[in-house]
């Protein structure tokens, strides 16, 4: 086996456009941990959503990823292995300035997803991620304080059209401070710096003894490429955004399965 551990993105990489996991994709993860391999799910979900997912993929137990990496959990369990945040000062410093800027807000603490305002995108999101928002009818910033929130994720939904303003907003402001990225064409999702799924491969290494050329990750947006820089063998689906398919080897696309075809093409060689 070429590849100890293998790490794959959910959305867009591993489950498909209608929501759905293909049969060859879980036949093929079966048949990879059969062999000895650890495979995990590495999403930007928060860990409430993925793990309703992670039964229909054959996973009951062994480790999940959420929120960049900031999260690891054992599945059984649900045991926390890693759970890192941001300060209440970094928190309330990134909220508050989406706020001035008018964004349409998410943060996420503990299991709960919260949102300053409810709209069609915010329904959408809710039926992907299968997880009701409590929409605040005070500004998150204060909903912080009076609640005495953890905050692990930020994050601005908007338009498309859109995205690259409100990306290029918030790295205008923070600069590197934080690791600001996005994980469809409809978020802009704010981190503590350092809180990236490239942590998230350094920490399974460690964890299972597996030095980092010997796991391999896949994926489809920007958020995945720490992810690829960390792993030793880099995969990205054909849908994958150009930045991520010039750092790897480009397999079939979400919707052919692609990540079944990087399992058994070159993991389990």
């Amino acid at each position: 086996m070429k590849y100890r551990i293998f790490l794959s993105d959910f959305d867009g990489t591993l489950v498909r456009d209608d929501g759905t996991v293909s049969a060859r994709n879980i036949a093929a993860i079966e048949a990879y941990r059969r062999a000895g391999g650890v495979f995990a799910v590495c999403t930007g979900r928060m860990l409430a959503s993925i793990r309703q997912r992670l039964k229909e993929l054959g996973l009951e137990d062994g480790l999940v990823v959420a929120f960049q990496g900031a999260q690891i959990a054992d599945i059984a369990s649900g045991k926390l292995l890693r759970d890192e945040a941001f300060t209440r000062a970094e928190a309330l410093e990134v909220v508050r300035f989406m706020e001035e800027a008018g964004m349409h807000i998410h943060i996420y603490a503990g299991s709960e997803m919260y949102a300053n305002r409810r709209n069609g995108l915010l329904e959408a999101y809710e039926k992907i991620c299968r997880v009701k928002a409590i929409v605040s009818d005070m500004p998150l910033s204060e909903l912080i304080v009076r609640e005495d929130l953890r905050v692990v994720k930020a994050l601005a939904m908007c338009m498309p059209e859109e995205q690259a303003a409100v990306r290029g907003l918030l790295r205008e402001r923070f600069g590197e401070k934080y690791f600001i990225t996005f994980s469809s064409e409809w978020l802009v999702e704010i981190m503590p710096k350092g809180q990236t799924k490239g942590a998230a491969v350094e920490f399974l290494a460690a964890h299972y003894g597996v030095p980092r050329e010997e796991i391999a990750a896949i994926g489809d947006q920007e958020n995945d490429l720490p992810m690829l820089l960390a792993a030793g063998g880099k995969f990205a689906v054909a849908n994958a955004v150009e930045q991520l398919k010039r750092e790897a080897t480009v397999v079939p696309s979400c919707a052919e399965d692609g990540v079944a075809f990087a399992i058994e093409n070159y993991a389990m060689q």
